[in-house]
């Protein structure tokens, strides 16, 4: 479901009240709190030739040595969603001392699998070719994704033919954060998914958990307990099958923390929301290169 949905459904008092306003929604208002001072952000890069195959990238204006490198999926889904609506997570994330990559992809009906994780993929390729001339490390490149984009971001970091076929090598690949994904949701009992993934010639293809071994890069795993969007046996699955694998496979799950709360941890305004942010930058500092 696309934070704009959620956020009607979850509003805190705060937002819900100025949502209650003609032409306001809580994820604008929550945009609108977002200060841009002492960033820098370019927006609607190309990466391909179709609308939806554009980024945006985000960093601190004053940054010296160059950054981690954080490429950010959103959910919705993989039926909705706009790279303009996560601007809270890009500018709280740039704000700890990372360059943020937000891509837009393109969604079912209209491309369904696998169609996003191809644009994933080159997003990726392209934020790595441009992290040099932007302030970034390419050597120090982390995926990070809520809900849908935490599923996408996982594929990419597990399963090598996507990035493979961008001129990628998943190895290269510095660490992953999952915010709250679906990453072992098996059988599917919607029909909206089911027709997300209905080209898949085997469904297990799809699940991140069936691609888990030791290439996969060190991961963080992040869920509510609250959630009851994308349940958090997802995230005890694929770190459980990563630890087993060998590779450092942190889990934390937030105790009464819903879907929706998880990412406003990363805004200024709801930042009491989750520790979030807080864990995630954490992570990502502590994090090798991978040339």
């Amino acid at each position: 479901m696309p934070l704009r949905k959620l956020l009607n459904r979850a509003a805190g008092p705060a937002l819900a009240l100025l949502a209650s306003l003609p032409g306001c929604a809580p994820v604008d208002l929550l945009n609108a709190t977002v200060s841009q001072r002492g960033l820098t952000v370019e927006r609607a890069i190309a990466y391909g030739p179709e609308t939806r195959q554009a980024l945006d990238i985000w960093r601190p204006a004053d940054a010296a040595a160059p950054l981690p490198v954080v490429v950010f999926f959103y959910g919705g889904a993989w039926q909705e969603g706009a790279r303009q609506d996560y601007a809270f997570v890009a500018a709280g994330l740039a704000r700890r001392g990372h360059l943020v990559v937000v891509p837009d992809y393109r969604v079912a009906p209209q491309a369904p699998y696998p169609a996003f994780l191809q644009d994933a993929a080159a997003a990726i390729a392209a934020a790595r070719r441009l992290a040099p001339s932007h302030g970034g490390d390419p050597t120090r490149l982390v995926l990070m994704g809520h809900s849908a984009g935490a599923h996408i971001a996982a594929m990419l970091a597990l399963d090598p033919r996507w990035l493979a076929e961008a001129g990628e090598d998943r190895r290269r690949i510095a660490g992953l954060v999952g915010l709250a994904g679906p990453y072992d949701f098996l059988p599917l009992d919607r029909p909206d998914i089911i027709r997300v993934f209905a080209p898949a010639s085997d469904l297990r293809d799809t699940q991140p958990i069936t691609f888990a071994d030791g290439h996969a890069p060190p991961a963080l795993l992040l869920h509510g307990t609250a959630d009851t969007t994308v349940l958090p046996r997802n995230s005890q699955s694929l770190a459980a099958r990563l630890s087993e694998a060998g590779v450092p496979a942190t889990l934390r799950l937030y105790e009464g923390v819903g879907h929706v709360g998880i990412v406003l941890g990363f805004a200024r305004a709801t930042r009491s929301a989750s520790p979030a942010l807080d864990d995630a930058a954490g992570f990502i500092a502590a994090l090798p290169p991978r040339n």
